[in-house]
């Protein structure tokens, strides 16, 4: 099969739609279950280079959510502590596998944005994974295979119309790759740049040393970069993304909004939200909801008199500003990466406030100087990749 005829296009007013392979080729992908639509193949694939990569880069399983072609989280397979199985959701799960890990971390890292994503696996998709796919809000996931019972819990999914696709894991797309935009064809080479150690050799701060666990979080941040709409800033620590920052103009506002997530999935770890008296009938999507509204700012929308009995079986202290410095004063060693230089010093103040140690970027920037003395003053180690990753 060389074409896949699609329901539409981006919005349902553009038609006709359709993947297909030039030159009489046969497409790379089996559609197992489902109907996948023109969104779900951009993200299927971006999610998949994605993956693939971070396999490579590690020799870990991993896994990415995508929405609207830019991961809302990624990972790779490391075992999760008591407090992330507990505050992904998943602590009920027993021992996951791997890749399960990997993708519960991925998930979990964000899950107001990853809610209705599609997913991306290294690794061929074991029970496990598949029993978490199943009861998470999703469009489709994409994987090199299936194990059987994975496959028949996969397409109980939706009422059988859960889209899951199979990829040849041996496919090698063409160097060269082109798309067209009003008519006008674009060509260029595939970015096939290799993200390894040694691409964060050049360590031009005070601090040079940048210890195996926090190049490999680098390793992450970049790789992840690399399919994430520019501008773009990644937060890792631990072997999995925990705020990225995706499409901003400004690359402080990408620094912010990464750096906000982060500080999210830090709060959720503190033991005021842990215990948090749920009602045993509330959904998984309304509890993702009031976590974020009581960590953040507008609180007061959730702790309302005749609104918290809604969510809680007895009324939540308020978790103040103070508390939340206090609890995100002990996060550290967090690596931070970037897709284009930082032309200012006010990028690093922001993810000094995230517990970031470790940095990455391009370099190159007239205020180099004021970036690295922002990270000397914190005692940071900033790594100049010398190479952008714009993903468009």
């Amino acid at each position: 099969m060389n074409e896949l005829e699609l329901k539409y296009g981006c919005n349902p007013n553009q038609k006709p739609s359709r993947i297909y392979m030039e030159q009489g080729r046969e497409l790379p992908i089996k559609v197992l279950c489902g109907r996948p639509g023109y969104i779900n193949f951009l993200d299927a694939f971006n999610g998949w280079q994605l993956v693939s990569e971070l396999k490579k880069a590690t020799g870990l399983p991993a896994a990415t959510s995508f929405k609207h072609v830019s991961p809302a989280g990624a990972a790779v397979g490391l075992p999760l502590t008591d407090v992330l199985a507990k505050i992904y959701w998943v602590d009920d799960l027993g021992e996951l596998s791997p890749l399960a890990c990997a993708y519960a971390r991925a998930r979990g890292a964000d899950r107001m944005s990853s809610f209705g994503d599609f997913i991306a696996l290294s690794d061929v998709c074991d029970v496990d994974t598949a029993r978490l796919i199943k009861r998470e809000v999703s469009d489709g996931v994409i994987a090199p295979g299936y194990e059987p019972e994975a496959l028949d819990i996969l397409k109980e999914k939706k009422k059988g119309n859960y889209n899951v696709i199979e990829i040849d894991p041996n496919y090698v797309p063409d160097p060269i790759e082109r798309k067209e935009v009003f008519g006008i064809t674009f060509e260029q080479g595939r970015n096939e740049l290799v993200i390894n150690d040694e691409f964060f050799a050049n360590v031009v701060t005070d601090e040079k040393e940048i210890p195996d666990s926090a190049k490999m979080d680098l390793a992450i941040s970049m790789i992840t970069l690399k399919y994430t709409q520019s501008n773009s800033v990644c937060y890792v620590k631990d072997g999995q993304a925990i705020g990225i920052g995706a499409g901003q103009q400004s690359r402080i506002h990408c620094t912010r909004l990464a750096g906000q997530k982060a500080d999210n999935w830090w709060l959720r770890q503190c033991p005021k939200v842990l215990n948090l008296p749920f009602k045993e009938d509330i959904r998984r999507a309304d509890r993702d909801n009031a976590i974020d509204l009581y960590i953040g700012e507008e609180y007061e929308d959730l702790l309302t008199d005749g609104v918290w009995e809604q969510t809680f079986t007895e009324k939540p202290e308020v978790f103040t500003r103070e508390e939340k410095r206090a609890w995100l004063d002990k996060l550290e060693n967090v690596a931070l990466g970037s897709d284009a230089f930082f032309p200012f010093g006010d990028n690093i103040e922001r993810a000094f406030k995230s517990g970031v140690k470790y940095v990455a970027q391009p370099g190159g920037s007239v205020r180099d100087d004021h970036v690295i003395e922002a990270c000397n003053k914190h005692g940071m180690a900033m790594a100049f990749t010398g190479l952008r990753l714009f993903h468009h």
